[in-house]
C-alpha cells in the first residue's frame, strides 16, 4: 500500500526540463514580434537612401558654391584687367593725338613770329587766339614743354643735333633750343631738339 501510495505520488509530481520553462509565446504575439521588426529594417532602409540622398545634395551644393566663387573671382580679375587696358588704350590714344597735333602747334608758333612783323594787327590777334587755344587743351591734356635752356644735358629728353662752342655756356649745357620738346604727364611725347656746349 505504502509502494503504492508512493506511486501515485511520483506520477503527480512533474518535473520541469530547461525547456519546459521557457515561455510560450503565442503564435500572434510572435507576429506581431516579426512584423515590427521588418518594419523597423525598412524605416531604417528608408533612413539610409534619404541621408545618402542629402549628403549628396549636400556634396553637390557645396561644389557649386566653390565653382560661383571661383566664376566671380575669375570675373573680378577680368573687369581689374579691362579697366586697366582701358585706361592704357586711352593714356596711349591722347599721346598719339597730342603727337600728331604738334606740328600744328609749332607752325602756329612760326605763324606768330611771322605776323609780329606784319602790319596786319588782325591777323596778329588771330593767330595769337588759335594759338593759345592750341595751348590750353594741350593744358588741359597735361601736354607740357620741355624748357631746359642752360641746364645739363638730358639724353632721356632731348636729342643733341649741333655742337656750340666754350663761349656758348657750360660744357655739357643746352646752349639753343632748335625745336621745343614736350612731356604727357611723366612721358614723353617728343624729344626737344638742341645745341649743346662740348664737355
Amino acid at each position: 500500500m505504502k509502494g503504492e501510495h508512493e506511486m501515485s505520488r511520483k506520477k503527480n509530481e512533474t518535473f520541469e526540463t530547461p525547456e519546459e520553462t521557457q515561455e510560450i509565446i503565442p503564435e500572434e504575439t510572435q507576429d506581431a514580434e516579426t512584423a515590427e521588426a521588418a518594419k523597423a529594417a525598412e524605416t531604417a532602409e528608408e533612413t539610409d537612401p534619404v541621408s545618402k540622398a542629402l549628403e549628396e545634395a549636400n556634396a553637390k551644393a557645396a561644389e557649386y558654391l566653390a565653382l560661383a566663387q571661383r566664376v566671380q573671382a575669375d570675373f573680378e580679375n577680368f573687369r581689374r584687367r579691362n579697366e586697366t587696358v582701358r585706361a592704357d588704350a586711352y593714356a596711349d590714344g591722347r599721346k598719339d593725338t597730342a603727337a600728331l597735333m604738334l606740328p600744328v602747334l609749332d607752325n602756329l608758333e612760326r605763324a606768330l613770329e611771322a605776323a609780329a612783323g606784319s602790319p596786319d594787327e588782325a591777323l596778329r590777334n588771330g593767330v595769337d587766339m588759335v594759338l593759345k587755344q592750341m595751348t590750353d587743351v594741350y593744358s588741359k591734356m597735361n601736354v607740357k614743354p620741355i624748357n631746359r635752356l642752360g641746364e645739363k644735358f638730358d639724353p632721356n629728353l632731348e636729342n643733341a643735333i649741333l655742337q656750340g662752342t666754350e663761349e656758348d655756356g657750360a660744357p655739357g649745357t643746352v646752349c639753343q633750343v632748335l625745336q621745343k620738346g614736350y612731356m604727357i604727364g611723366d612721358r614723353v611725347l617728343r624729344h626737344a631738339m638742341v645745341k649743346v656746349v662740348p664737355e
